[in-house]
């Protein structure tokens, strides 16, 4: 029976936090993929529950929502009716308090009322009080806060509007957008601070998501096959920016969990995971597939294995009758 170390699921952990793929991740590690992949699993499903844990009774004044694309599998263009449901487009609906910058709440799935619904209603009941939330203009938040926090809620939507792009075949190759024309606040209920109406704190925690889980980088071929594999991506990555991030945040020079009140101090990372795995039992990990060696492949030494003991065929001299 096989068990990883747990220096090598420290390894694997520091990998994927800081952006590295799979097979690179592979690379570094000397573990196999597979293995990789069922311990990401493991961890994130800790991390999400870590984080239901004790991200709770949150004092927020000012919370911004918002949601990062991604897809599944394949890009929504290529999705059949043959294809799995979970296929195509997800999204990760995502909840930053503007002052802690605590990501207080996280969802990952499609784009629809129902996973807006469920995103509310998890931030709901991780704060405190009635803070004022803001969000893009997505048709699909109102009524998900309206249920879920009240019609006296301080609520507002910002809505950016882009230029008209350039015509041209090159213009229509770039992936960056075309620059913004104007920015339209608007109060839905309550009395919202207009000035303080804004999603560009949870915009920017978008751009450490892209740039800190392989998965979510533009222009890679790195994506998820699963959503069952993103959605634990995306936990271990909260748990980290939340709880141990090495380069604490720039203006508030704690992490985001000491700044809220949800700790004392900054976690180191084996903390982190040890915290993350100690209710959770570790399965012991299969050996990597073992094929041939470059030896056997050219013929030589074939039907040895590291052993010593031989393998493969063996004639037997005898006659038909």
């Amino acid at each position: 029976m096989n068990v990883l170390p747990f220096e090598s699921r420290l390894r694997i952990v520091a990998a994927l936090v800081e952006g590295a793929s799979i097979r690179t991740t592979e690379r570094l590690t000397g573990v196999h993929r597979d293995t990789i992949m069922r311990f990401g699993i493991l961890a994130g499903d800790a991390c999400a529950r870590l984080h239901d844990r004790l991200v709770r009774n949150v004092h927020a004044a000012l919370i911004e929502c918002d949601e990062i694309w991604t897809f599944v599998a394949k890009k929504q263009k290529r999705v059949t009716t043959a294809d799995r449901a979970e296929a195509g487009d997800q999204y990760v609906f995502t909840a930053v308090d503007a002052v802690s910058k605590l990501l207080i709440s996280y969802r990952v799935g499609k784009r629809t009322s129902e996973t807006a619904d469920a995103f509310m209603g998890d931030l709901r009941a991780r704060i405190l009080g009635s803070p004022q939330i803001t969000t893009d203009a997505w048709a699909g938040y109102p009524e998900a806060v309206d249920l879920h926090f009240g019609r006296a809620v301080d609520f507002a939507t910002v809505e950016k509007n882009y230029a008209v792009g350039d015509p041209t075949p090159e213009a229509s190759r770039r992936y960056s957008p075309t620059a913004v024309r104007r920015v339209t606040k608007t109060a839905i209920s309550g009395s919202p601070d207009m000035e303080k109406a804004s999603t560009s704190y949870v915009e920017r925690a978008n751009l450490t998501w892209r740039m800190s889980i392989r998965r979510f980088t533009r222009l890679t071929n790195a994506f998820s096959r699963r959503v069952r594999n993103l959605e634990a991506a995306f936990a271990l990555q909260a748990a980290y920016y939340n709880f141990a991030r090495a380069r604490v945040h720039d203006t508030l020079r704690v992490t985001p969990a000491m700044q809220a009140g949800v700790t004392d101090h900054v976690w180191s990372l084996p903390e982190l995971v040890e915290a993350a795995l100690a209710a959770v039992p570790l399965p012991p990990t299969s050996p990597p597939p073992v094929g041939l060696t470059a030896a056997q492949a050219k013929g030589e030494g074939r039907g040895t294995t590291s052993r010593g003991a031989t393998h493969g065929l063996r004639i037997i001299q005898g006659r038909r009758r």
